[in-house]
């Protein structure tokens, strides 16, 4: 099976083509044509229902786990159409990790937890000990939470702040190697000071990553993005860089929604 792999020409980390997708006869998502650059965070916006989650999930291919799902048109990551029959969803899932709106530790220890996707996806000794406690501490202090954990490491995870639990699940995603981070509302369950330490971690692993985040907050979409992409109705109205969008926005619908007059 063939795997997302580095050797796109396009200079898009993430692209659409006329995508569309049904959930049974409902169209949630219609004609979305989208360039997403690579190694930039990148905002979907939009009111309740207008399919950015949908739009997000389409990009790991989440959405076909709820069944009685069709959908059309091109999902082109690092120049790979996802929907290509040699690829293999468990490849596309190292290859475009997701974060959920709320942490998702698993009950186990903080340091089971972070080797727990490299386990799933590699054969049984595959790393040696001295590989997996490297690994451990690399993905816990690109998230800023080594100095907070690394005396205990073998704690149950359920056992840390959510601000904590939720830079775990972002460590999780960092030893399978991703290109792609998707990020749906990941602060919606955090107080200000946990939402401001995870738009600096945001802000931060875009160096390394392409990043998408799903968010209904406004200013956190200012803050902790490059570009921005407006939707409405299943439809892309607009995808300007973030300042652009606010300050100047080229369309009425988008002017509305980010003064606060939308509906």
């Amino acid at each position: 099976m063939a795997t997302i792999s580095t050797g796109d020409s396009t200079g898009c980390g993430i692209e659409t083509r006329n995508l569309n997708l049904w959930y049974g006869s409902f169209q949630a998502l219609i004609d979305v044509t989208l360039s997403v650059k690579p190694n930039v965070v990148t905002a979907l916006i939009g009111p309740s229902g207008c399919g950015k989650t949908t739009l997000l999930r389409a990009f790991n291919r989440m959405n076909e786990r709820f069944g009685n799902v069709k959908t059309t048109g091109e999902i082109r990551i690092l120049g790979k159409n996802i929907y290509d029959p040699d690829v293999s969803l468990s490849a596309l899932r190292r290859s475009v990790g997701m974060v959920f709106q709320r942490p998702n530790p698993l009950p186990i220890s903080i340091y089971e937890n972070v080797l727990f996707g490299r386990r799933v996806h590699s054969p049984r000794g595959a790393t040696s000990r001295r590989e997996q406690e490297a690994m451990v501490e690399s993905a816990l202090r690109d998230v800023q939470l080594w100095d907070d954990v690394k005396d205990r490491l073998h704690r149950r995870a359920t056992q840390l702040t959510l601000e904590q639990q939720q830079k775990l699940c972002i460590a999780r995603l960092l030893p399978l190697k991703p290109q792609v981070i998707l990020m749906d509302e990941p602060c919606s369950a955090l107080d200000a000071e946990g939402v401001e330490r995870i738009e600096t971690l945001i802000q931060d692993l875009r160096a390394n990553f392409t990043i998408l985040i799903v968010t209904h907050n406004l200013g956190q979409a200012r803050r902790a993005s490059d570009e921005c992409v407006f939707m409405l109705l299943g439809r892309i109205v607009e995808h300007q860089k973030t300042l652009d969008l606010f300050l100047t926005p080229r369309e009425k619908d988008t002017e509305m929604y980010v003064t606060g007059r939308y509906g």
